[in-house]
């Protein structure tokens, strides 16, 4: 029997909230734990990540995702950015943090007691998500695996230059449109600012190359988002990761929000294989 912990509410790194699931097969078995960390834009319940959650249930993996504190969520509407101060105030730091709580949280469940193995967490994460977990390896010993699908290389790399940088300061603010919600979501330039005062602990390349664990990034050849060579850059700082490459596939590998096929896309399926394949080997 599935059984679902929905929509549970913990506390954040800063002050918000963060609203987690655990998905689980009941069969009072000391299971593996993959926890899952979402994208930029995105949130725990997007397109096919709750039939994603099942699935890993019926292969015996416990499936944890959550909403980052400061997504734009909240915990009354977990599917639509009505906080979009908090947004706005989001950086890779309380991300991070919140992972930490996530993982103590984990620990500390009373419902998850006999149906988790503490010594088996992986974390898992897709695009922005992916690298939040690389760098949580540099930081949390009670990591086992990572799993990184369509994820960039170098936070830093990807901040404004020069004049758009300049403009940024001066407004306090810049809007990145989303094209799904119609929406122009504010960055406050404290992102910017954390980057840069914490840019020792935001390098991804730092996390990769004295990574032991296993590591499985997927990625898509025909991503527009984070292109493939990112995925490459990684595997070059630690022969040991294994990269798995999809031909054809895109930045979310088919998956789309709202999601109500039966059966998940062509690509998603690989990715969703190749991963409980690495999980249980």
């Amino acid at each position: 029997m599935i059984q679902k912990l929905n929509n549970l509410i913990i506390d954040g790194s800063a002050g918000k909230p963060i609203l987690i699931d655990a998905t689980f097969k009941v069969n009072a078995q000391a299971k593996q734990v993959v926890v899952f960390c979402h994208g930029f834009k995105g949130f725990k319940d997007w397109g096919p990540f709750n039939k994603i959650a099942n699935h890993f249930a019926d292969n015996d993996i416990v499936f944890v995702k959550f909403n980052f504190s400061f997504n734009g969520t909240t915990t009354n509407d977990p599917i639509n950015f009505g906080d979009l101060k908090a947004f706005g105030n989001n950086n890779f730091c309380k991300e991070l943090d919140d992972l930490s709580l996530v993982l103590d949280w984990i620990e500390n469940c009373q419902e998850l007691k006999g149906e988790i193995d503490t010594s088996k967490i992986s974390l898992f994460g897709h695009s922005r998500g992916g690298s939040i977990v690389m760098l949580k390896t540099a930081e949390d010993r009670r990591v086992e695996k990572v799993i990184s699908w369509a994820s960039p290389s170098n936070f830093l790399e990807r901040l404004p230059k020069k004049e758009k940088l300049a403009k940024w300061k001066e407004l306090g603010v810049v809007y990145i449109y989303n094209g799904r919600t119609k929406q122009n979501m504010p960055m406050y330039f404290q992102f910017y600012e954390n980057c840069i005062k914490f840019a020792k602990r935001l390098n991804i390349q730092n996390a990769v190359s004295k990574m032991s664990i296993p590591h499985l990034l997927v990625h898509g050849n025909d991503d527009p988002t984070v292109l493939l060579s990112e995925a490459v850059n990684i595997k070059s700082w630690n022969p040991k990761i294994h990269l798995h490459v999809i031909d054809g596939a895109n930045h979310v590998l088919g998956g789309f929000h709202p999601y109500d096929l039966e059966k998940f896309p062509k690509d998603l399926q690989e990715a969703i294989d190749v991963t409980i394949k690495f999980l249980k080997g």
